[in-house]
């Protein structure tokens, strides 16, 4: 059974009123229109008006029965003082839509948005979108010009499906647009590795749409600061921050100079305070504050940064005075925060403050698949900065490539020792070529510096082959790893993102003992 159509719509008071007498049936006037398009029935219509525009009303139901007898016209008086008051006309929308008896299953709504006001257009649109009102929206408008008088008067309309997924062309654009997101974050690189292409995405839309502190962790050289500054450049082409971006490395933050750098300082406020200072956190006013290293900060200045945080605003050092700044805080750390915090190196209440949104970038190491982008993007700023070209030889480049992506290359330095591999090829390069020997020369800097000639202790465990080679292989990561934790986000790299709370420590702390194994002494050289 075909449903009825129910349009629901308010009384224009100046589109609907044009013409006078017999003249107004060769106007286009919106309500009346919508009930004489030929291919698209109106069954019946629920007209909203004021109370003092009865008689206006009325005529309108008198011509509407005589262009389109099919169609049904009830009205309803809707009392709004004030038609420019959002509040007012929402609620008066809003009474009406619950009180009204839909029939879905019989009937099928549409709400007309031509007529009214700009408030009244929004507020429909906000109740449709809401579903207060089980509808999709209807737009009319003028005939095209040279068209007949039957044309003219009945013009055109049309539905807006509020189902965006519908407009191709506007969800590919939209689609679009994020991929341009997700390659500004990183830089364009071409990158493989799943794991941190979905944590990329995920920054993306919080980059977008929080203002909330953002935590990136992560080994030294893994693109903290990078991403921070990425992060702060996509906001603002979005125009969502008007200030600048603040960086600064807390583990240079020492006593009084930490107070006075972080939230500045009075004259006179210490020795050698010979004038006032206004501090990094009122420069990042309108803008993004990045703090690198956090975890490198005092007790007594965690204390003041939450303040400031969450209330936007703190005493500059040695004044009595408040002083206002309305910041975003991105915070880099390549420390286990949980362990800090429970040594009392970290204030538990501040972490729980910069923890709303954590990501843990991956090391170079665990993204080997997204080295050899890496390296065309690295080769590729050095030959910019240089204004000149650099390019490897096939063979050269080969070669550096299946030593740079084997388990051999340890990159423990990550990005950041990637880049200075690359900037030592490019700047003894001859003629602008990196040559195999240049290559074979750097791939043995590279091995002395890690100590790969270095042979690693044997295994004296009376063991299955497949578990000592298990076994030999974490205890390799151990060795180099800066904690527990950091070693089993490492080994547990893949498994980790399927669990909704990954504690990486314990898996590998229970692993260990399975061999009677602690974290001490995994990285000992004196395993038995």
């Amino acid at each position: 059974m075909k449903k009825r159509r129910v349009v629901i719509g308010v009384l224009g008071t100046v589109l609907d009123k044009r013409g006078k007498r017999a003249n107004r049936f060769k106007k286009w006037r919106p309500t009346v229109g919508l009930c004489q398009q030929p291919d698209f029935p109106v069954d019946r219509l629920e007209l909203l008006h004021q109370p003092r525009d009865e008689s206006m009303a009325q005529r309108l139901i008198e011509d509407v029965a005589l262009l389109s007898p099919h169609t049904q016209v009830r009205p309803h008086a809707v009392t709004i003082n004030d038609p420019w008051d959002f509040e007012e006309v929402y609620a008066a929308f809003l009474d009406f839509a619950t009180h009204y008896e839909f029939d879905t299953e019989n009937e099928e709504y549409l709400v007309h948005i031509t007529t009214g006001t700009h408030v009244a257009q929004i507020c429909w649109f906000l109740l449709t979108e809401a579903r207060y009102l089980p509808a999709s929206l209807l737009q009319t408008g003028p005939a095209p010009r040279g068209s007949s008088d039957e044309a003219i008067a009945a013009g055109v309309c049309s539905v807006i499906d509020l189902d965006l997924s519908r407009y191709a062309t506007l969800t590919s654009r939209f689609q679009r647009e994020q991929q341009q997101s997700v390659s500004f974050l990183k830089a364009g690189i071409d990158t493989h590795n799943a794991t941190f292409n979905k944590l990329i995405d995920r920054i993306e839309r919080v980059a977008l749409r929080s203002t909330d502190p953002i935590l990136l962790t992560g080994p030294t050289g893994a693109g903290k600061s990078f991403l921070a500054k990425r992060i702060f450049q996509l906001r603002q082409s979005r125009h969502l921050v008007a200030g600048k971006l603040v960086a600064v490395n807390c583990a240079t933050l020492r006593g009084d100079n930490a107070m006075s750098t972080l939230f500045g300082h009075v004259k006179g406020a210490f020795t050698g305070a010979l004038t006032a200072r206004s501090g990094l956190l009122r420069e990042a006013d309108g803008g993004v504050l990045f703090l690198d290293e956090i975890a490198e900060l005092g007790l007594d200045e965690q204390a003041m940064l939450l303040k400031a945080i969450e209330e936007k605003t703190f005493f500059p050092f040695g004044s009595d005075k408040e002083v206002r700044s309305d910041f975003q805080l991105i915070a880099g750390t390549h420390r286990d925060m949980r362990q800090w915090v429970a040594e009392g190196r970290f204030r538990e209440d501040l972490y729980a403050r910069i923890n709303m949104w954590c990501f843990a970038l991956p090391g170079l190491a665990q993204r080997r698949e997204d080295i050899a982008p890496n390296v065309e993007y690295e080769l590729q700023r050095f030959s910019n900065s240089k204004q000149t070209q650099i390019r490897f030889d096939k063979e050269a480049r080969a070669s550096y490539l299946a030593f740079a992506c084997s388990s051999q290359a340890q990159w423990r330095g990550n990005f950041r020792e990637l880049s200075s591999s690359i900037a030592r090829m490019a700047t003894l390069a001859e003629q602008g070529r990196i040559t195999l020997s240049l290559v074979e020369e750097e791939i043995a800097l590279l091995k002395e510096s890690w100590q790969i000639a270095t042979p690693q202790p044997e295994l004296n465990m009376d063991i299955d082959l497949f578990d000592r080679r298990q076994l030999e292989t974490v205890l390799e990561v151990c060795r180099r790893c800066a904690s527990l934790s950091e070693a089993g986000r490492e080994l547990f790299a893949v498994s980790r993102q399927k669990k909704a709370n990954p504690n990486d420590a314990d898996r590998l702390r229970k692993y260990l003992a399975r061999f009677g194994l602690s974290w001490e002494s995994a990285r000992s050289d004196q395993i038995q």
